[in-house]
């Protein structure tokens, strides 16, 4: 039996809309054993498929697909730390569990970059499936079905407050809200931003973050999606974040805060969130993780 540590990832990063992704110190473990037939079960009370349709299973079926060998079944097991729908790639962390269980399973046909090609085509962009495999920050474009991407360590000076609300806001509905077209001057506000973004949070540049999160492509549209946005986003700023942003596309909201004062920040968070009467918010203090998934023999 093989077990597969897979990171949560926040996309977007403010101003990188599907172009920025960050590995985070939140797993999912799955573990994993070649079967004749298929039998799937959780180790928490997070209700997934159990049957082909299950992501795990469908990911690593489509990989034995793709190398003509078929998968008659797999013994899986799901540990689900990474909530569903909020914003935090809980399906890019199925898929990259999957593919890479059956690439190990086959003997490793595929390569670490053939991997992130596939796991991007399958999710449809490379912004969580990128980060969840070779972790740390990753900045990637993709041209036609090949994925360009750059992973570099984020600065230790660094820590992610993620604020989790208790709702799910599915990724069609918040790319729904997004307009077809944008301005040459929104495009370039980004641009230059985003670049600013990767720069800063590599050098360790804190001063940066909170010009670099801001953003005219995705956030002022999906805002009204998430209930409490402006009184989190007000709230983090007036307890020192440096730069708070919708993750991926929401509901989780996240502040980039000093590692120094990072302990102190997420329990006035807390606090502040009760007072508010937000008090069913979870707050988690996260870092980057530099690694990546990773297998492990059991």
């Amino acid at each position: 039996m093989i077990r597969i540590d897979v990171p949560a990832t926040s996309a977007n990063l403010g101003s990188g809309f599907d172009s920025l992704g960050i590995a985070l110190t939140m797993k999912n473990r799955v573990w994993m054993e070649e079967s004749d037939s298929l039998e799937i079960t959780c180790v928490d009370d997070v209700k997934v498929p159990t049957d082909s349709s299950n992501l795990i299973f469908w990911a690593a079926s489509h990989l034995y697909e793709i190398c003509g060998k078929k998968l008659p079944g797999l013994k899986i097991v799901q540990e689900n730390n990474i909530p569903l729908a909020r914003g935090l790639g809980s399906s890019s962390a199925c898929i990259v569990a999957g593919i890479l269980g059956a690439n190990r399973f086959m003997g490793n046909p595929l390569s670490q970059q053939d991997l992130i090609h596939l796991a991007a085509k399958i999710e449809g962009h490379p912004d969580n499936t990128s980060p969840a495999l070779s972790g740390g920050l990753v900045a990637s474009a993709m041209e036609g079905e090949r994925v360009y991407s750059v992973s570099v360590p984020v600065s230790d000076k660094i820590r992610f407050a993620v604020m989790i609300p208790p709702f799910e806001l599915k990724t069609e509905q918040a790319r729904a809200a997004l307009p077809k077209e944008y301005s040459r001057e929104d495009a370039v506000y980004n641009l230059s931003r985003s670049g600013l973004m990767t720069a800063s949070l590599f050098s360790g540049e804190l001063h940066n973050l909170r010009v670099a999160v801001q953003d005219r492509i995705h956030q002022p549209y999906r805002s009204g999606l998430i209930e409490n946005y402006d009184n989190v986003f007000r709230m983090s700023y007036e307890l020192g974040s440096l730069g708070t942003y919708v993750s991926g596309a929401g509901p989780t909201i996240i502040a980039m805060v000093e590692t120094d004062h990072s302990e102190e920040f997420v329990k006035n968070c807390v606090a502040h969130l009760e007072e508010k009467g937000i008090a069913d918010w979870r707050v988690e203090l996260l870092s980057a993780d530099p690694h990546g998934a990773q297998i492990v023999i059991e």
